[in-house]
């Protein structure tokens, strides 16, 4: 089943979902970080946009019927390795008690190059958890 959280102009282009539920198993796709008019948020702010990438995943899990605490794996890109330090402060700020697994890494460019930083988010509902 498909979700469509924040609907972006790529979305229709690109056919693709914002998120993606199969059984208990959640992928939200690369998330940038663009508001509601499909502009990008806090031009030159890594953390700013992080900090938005991670809004957008919230709401796509929560429309999804999960929530940031069933996040198992983040990945994050960024145009600008030097930028990593305010992105995983960001992180923390929404993933500290979770601690999924992450990656960080470093990419050319994105479709907008204002884009500092995309995210991906995969989440597991575990019924059974303690």
């Amino acid at each position: 089943m498909s979700f469509q959280g924040c609907t972006t102009p790529y979305e229709s282009v690109v056919g693709f979902s914002r998120a993606v539920r199969v059984g208990d198993f959640i992928a939200v796709g690369g998330t940038a970080p663009l508001g509601s008019n499909g502009e990008t948020v806090a031009p030159g702010d890594a953390a700013g946009q992080a900090r938005r990438c991670i809004e957008i995943i919230k709401g796509a899990l929560e429309e999804a019927g999960a929530s940031l605490n069933d996040v198992v794996r983040t990945r994050v890109f960024l145009r600008r390795i030097e930028d990593w330090g305010a992105v995983a402060k960001v992180r923390g700020e929404y993933f500290r008690e979770v601690r999924p697994v992450d990656t960080i890494m470093q990419i050319t460019t994105f479709i907008n190059p204002e884009w500092l930083v995309e995210i991906e988010a995969d989440a597991v509902i575990d019924h059974g958890a303690a």
